[in-house]
């Protein structure tokens, strides 16, 4: 289990250097994609480069952290919670690679979210027989699950407030 650990903040890293790069220029160049899609206006209009790369530093911090305690301090619960953490990044790239289809263009993530979509399931798979499944390790991946999902809601508030905070 120990050589697949760090590969998660690995694989975040990777994909999410797309999405920080293009940031910008997607939507400077899609603006009318605000129109269309109001959902994507809430989440992404008016959020910098810079705020949009705090949100995604913070949403690292789990990621990173997991997986070196997990790595230094191995036990059952330890890697339960790194396989829920990849389990919902996995879950995002296919999100990303759904949203792509949808709106019919290039998002700056999409090609990452490919590429990563099944070496992360192929990470999973062979991860996953190192788990002695039971009831706490059950809990413990929807525990992840969910805390994650809570945490991009935190880290896109975070990226807002941010903005708000240094908008001239």
């Amino acid at each position: 289990m120990r050589e697949y650990l760090l590969l998660l903040p690995i694989i975040f890293i990777f994909h999410d250097m797309e999405e920080i790069i293009g940031f910008d220029w997607f939507f400077k160049t899609n603006s009318g994609l605000f129109e269309r899609y109001p959902k994507l206006n809430k989440i992404y209009n008016g959020l910098t480069t810079a705020t949009f790369s705090a949100a995604v530093y913070e949403e690292f911090i789990p990621f990173f952290g997991i997986s070196l305690w997990a790595y230094y301090f191995p036990n059952k619960i330890l890697y339960a919670v790194w396989f829920g953490i990849f389990i919902s990044l996995t879950g995002h790239f296919a999100v990303h690679i759904v949203l792509s289809i949808y709106i019919k263009r290039y998002i700056p993530c999409v090609i990452t979210s490919i590429i990563c979509l099944p070496i992360s399931i192929l990470i999973l798979d062979k991860s996953v027989n190192y788990l002695s499944f039971d009831i706490m390790t059950a809990i413990c991946i929807i525990i992840s699950v969910i805390a994650m999902m809570a945490n991009m809601k935190l880290a896109h508030g975070l990226a807002h407030f941010l903005n708000r905070r240094t908008a001239v």
